[in-house]
């Protein structure tokens, strides 16, 4: 049995929200769960505070069943990308607005201790052993409390994982051999999509983006180490993500490309290797 889980290859993605592993990497996650490894999700919040942007779905009901719904959303996208899921159990911060910023609300992922969520992450990891760890930069992807938390916590779990003064009652030590950082807001990718967009008489996503971002100046490209051909299964994210938000169309537009975008422009999924306990040149599972 031992030997068998140690032949396997296996992913771990560790995410903030439920449809942040619809929307980050979920084209990658489903081509190497399709090639035969595990790939495991891990959902540190329940996405409570989640905004609900489709006034179809702005009803009083819905605001009381916000976590039964993320929920079921969640198993939905687990199931069409083909993925094992696990929630650690946290409760979603929200992101706060504001000149100044409010506080974020009391016993919140982001404010609770860094050692309660490593630990828990830490339990998952040597129970499920997994070759390979994706998260967020230490930017989060983009500035939400949650996202830079998760990054934090992923990164002490992996360090954590392999050393057995730490956390000695949550299983037996595990060394994770890469971590990843995705990398999925690329102001090349970004500008193609735009130009796509605008070829067929529409307005992209990232018009107010590209903006204020100068063409020759993208230090997200030059961390890029890594890139996974995964065109194929878009379909399969593009499923995942529509299942799991419908009450917030506004991630959607990010995504709802023209039809021959996918495939032909941005058809690879960019990562930076940060840490490995291998060479920098095996890629991915390779």
């Amino acid at each position: 049995m031992r030997q068998n889980r140690l032949s396997e290859l296996r992913l771990m993605a560790v995410h903030a929200h439920p449809d942040d592993e619809s929307s980050k990497g979920a084209a990658a996650t489903a081509r190497y769960a399709d090639e035969g490894a595990r790939v495991m999700v891990v959902t540190l919040t329940g996405g409570e505070r989640g905004d609900i942007l489709n006034p179809a779905m702005d009803l009083p009901e819905v605001h009381g069943r916000m976590t039964e719904i993320r929920r079921d959303e969640m198993a939905k996208a687990a199931e069409i990308l083909g993925v094992e899921h696990h929630w650690l159990g946290f409760v979603d911060s929200g992101l706060p607005e504001g000149d100044p910023l409010p506080p974020l609300p009391d016993g919140c992922f982001a404010v609770v201790p860094l050692e309660e969520p490593t630990e828990s992450l830490v339990r998952i990891i040597r129970k499920f052993r997994p070759h390979v760890l994706t998260t967020y930069d230490e930017n989060g992807g983009y500035p939400h409390p949650d996202h830079i938390r998760c990054h934090q916590v992923s990164v002490a779990a992996y360090e954590a994982a392999g050393d057995y003064l730490l956390f000695p009652d949550a299983g037996e030590p595990w060394n994770v051999q890469k971590l990843y950082y995705n990398h999925g807001f690329l102001r090349k990718r970004m500008q193609l999509i735009q130009d796509e967009f605008a070829k067929h008489g529409e307005v992209g996503p990232f018009e107010k983006w590209l903006k204020h971002w100068e063409s020759d100046h993208d230090i997200f490209e030059k961390r890029v180490t890594t890139r996974i051909e995964c065109a194929k299964y878009f379909a399969q994210r593009d499923d995942a993500l529509h299942r799991q938000i419908p009450h917030n169309r506004a991630v959607l537009t990010a995504f709802d490309e023209p039809a021959d975008v996918g495939e032909d422009v941005v058809g690879e999924r960019v990562a930076r290797m940060v840490q490995g306990r291998i060479p920098l040149r095996v890629l991915a599972f390779q």
